[in-house]
């Protein structure tokens, strides 16, 4: 969603399909400073949509266990990376692919 004061307010981000991911809460809130106005967060309005869908990309690989959002699924991710995969890409396959399309990386086993 673009708030109407942007760019001098973040837009809106959220996933409507379930993440298994350290910073991304059950409601698919995302645990990002650049969501965030200051202080609390360090949104610029030089920063574009782009630049915030290039940062979700970038967090979506490389999770960040230090500013967990979810404790439990943190705790995994640090733990046992391996059973952390695991659920992440059983709950992709479950919430996200389109279970007829036996060609997509997901559900394909990895490792």
């Amino acid at each position: 969603d673009i708030p109407d004061r942007y760019p001098f307010e973040p837009p809106k981000v959220r996933f409507v399909t379930p993440i298994y991911h350290p910073n991304i809460d059950s409601q698919g809130r995302i645990c990002l400073d650049t969501l965030n106005m200051p202080p609390k967060g360090d949104w610029k309005p030089a920063v574009n949509v782009a630049t915030v869908l290039s940062t979700i990309h970038i967090l979506m690989a490389e999770p960040n266990p230090e500013d967990g959002l979810m404790a439990d699924i943190t705790a995994e991710y640090k733990a046992n990376r391996g059973a952390f995969e695991a659920t992440a890409r059983a709950l992709t396959l479950k919430h996200a692919v389109d279970s007829s399309n036996s060609t997509h990386p997901a559900s394909r086993d990895v490792g």
